[in-house]
C-alpha cells in the first residue's frame, strides 16, 4: 500500500510538472507571437535607410513589386516570404525552384527597359556590381523607382546585415529576425560540434578547376568558414583569391581537397584524382576529395550556413553525418 501511494504521488507530480511546461510553453509562445505583433506593428512608412554606397534611401511605403538584381538579394526575399511581391530577378537565379519563373531582368548587364516596365516599388542592387552599373542605376531611380544597394557581404555579421536591411526595406522586420536568430543557433551548434575536433585537418579549396586552379586564401569568406569547422586552410598564408602554385599545393600535402565546380564540370573529384602529379597528396591517396554546391557556399543569403555544414561533412565527415 506504501508503494501504491508512492507511485501516485510521483505520477501526480509528473503530471503538475508537465502541466507547468505546457503553460510555459504556452506563455513563451504568447510572448512571441505578441514580439512578432509588435515588431511588425513598428514598421511605419516612409522610412530611411542608409545602404552600402552610404545613400539615404527613402522608401514611401510597403513595397508591393520588388526586382532582385542579384541571386543572394532573391533568395533573402524569397526566405522572408515575398514570393508574390518579387516580379524579377536576375538571369543567374536558380533557387528557389519559384525564384526561375520569375521575369529575367539581365545578368551582368541589367535591362533598364524589363525593370521599369515592371513598374517596381523596389529595386534590390548589390554593392558587388553597383559601381559598373551606376549609370543603369541613376536611370531607374530617374524613373521614379527606388533602389537600395545592399552590401557585399564578406563575413556572416555582414550577411546578417543584409538581411535585416532587406527586413526592413520590405516590412518584414520580424521574419528577418527570426531567421538570422536561426542562423546563428546553426552557426552555434557547428562551431559546438568542431571544437571537439582533436586533429586539424588540411583543407585545399578549388573554386575552379586545372590548369588554372584558384583558390581562397585569407580574408575570404571561405577562409572564415574553414575556421568555423576547425580546419586549416592551406592557403591561409595569402590574400584573397588566389590563382595557385601547383607544386606548392603538392608540398602542403592537404588532407582534404574540396571542390565548387561541379555545377559545369563533370565530375570534379574524379578529375583531381587523376591529375597528374597529384599521386602522392594525402587527399588523393586517400580518395578525401569531395565536391560542395557552390551556390550554398558562395552566395551571402540564408543558406551560407547550410554551405558550413557541408563543408564540415565533407572534411570531417566522421563528425558531421
Amino acid at each position: 500500500m506504501k508503494k501504491l501511494y508512492s507511485l501516485l504521488l510521483v505520477v501526480l507530480l509528473t503530471v503538475g510538472v508537465l502541466a507547468g511546461c505546457a503553460e510555459k510553453k504556452d506563455q513563451v509562445n504568447e510572448d512571441n507571437k505578441s514580439s512578432v505583433e509588435k515588431k511588425t506593428a513598428e514598421i511605419t512608412y516612409p522610412l530611411t535607410i542608409t545602404d552600402a554606397t552610404q545613400t539615404k534611401v527613402i522608401i514611401e511605403k510597403k513595397p508591393e513589386k520588388i526586382v532582385s538584381l542579384i541571386p543572394s538579394n532573391t533568395e533573402i526575399a524569397f526566405a522572408l516570404g515575398l514570393d508574390k511581391e518579387v516580379v524579377g530577378v536576375s538571369d543567374f537565379d536558380n533557387y528557389p525552384e519559384s525564384a526561375t519563373k520569375k521575369e529575367k531582368v539581365g545578368g551582368q548587364e541589367i535591362n533598364l527597359e524589363k525593370i521599369i516596365s515592371l513598374k517596381p516599388d523596389l529595386v534590390l542592387a548589390h554593392a558587388s556590381s553597383a559601381h559598373n552599373s551606376e549609370a543603369g542605376l541613376q536611370q531607374l531611380k530617374d524613373a521614379g523607382i527606388t533602389v537600395l544597394v545592399v552590401n557585399d557581404a564578406q563575413n556572416f555579421d555582414q550577411v546578417y546585415d543584409s538581411i535585416d536591411m532587406i527586413g526592413k526595406a520590405t516590412g518584414e522586420t520580424a521574419k528577418a529576425d527570426e531567421m538570422i536568430t536561426g542562423m546563428k543557433a546553426k552557426l552555434a551548434e557547428i562551431k559546438a560540434k568542431a571544437a571537439g575536433i582533436k586533429e586539424k585537418k588540411k583543407v585545399f579549396v578549388e573554386v575552379s578547376p586545372a590548369p588554372e586552379i584558384y583558390t581562397p586564401g585569407k580574408n575570404t569568406f571561405m577562409d572564415q568558414m574553414l575556421s568555423v569547422i576547425n580546419a586549416e586552410n592551406i592557403a591561409n598564408d595569402q590574400e584573397g583569391w588566389i590563382k595557385i602554385d601547383q607544386e606548392a599545393m603538392i608540398k602542403r600535402n592537404p588532407d582534404v581537397i574540396v571542390t565548387t565546380y561541379g555545377y559545369y564540370v563533370k565530375n570534379p573529384a574524379e578529375q583531381v584524382l587523376s591529375r597528374k602529379g597529384w599521386e602522392t597528396v594525402n587527399a588523393v591517396k586517400n580518395k578525401q576529395v569531395v565536391d560542395v554546391n557552390s551556390d550554398r557556399v558562395t552566395r551571402s543569403g540564408p543558406r551560407i550556413i547550410e554551405g558550413v555544414e557541408d563543408l564540415a561533412k565533407a572534411v570531417y565527415p566522421e563528425v558531421f553525418k
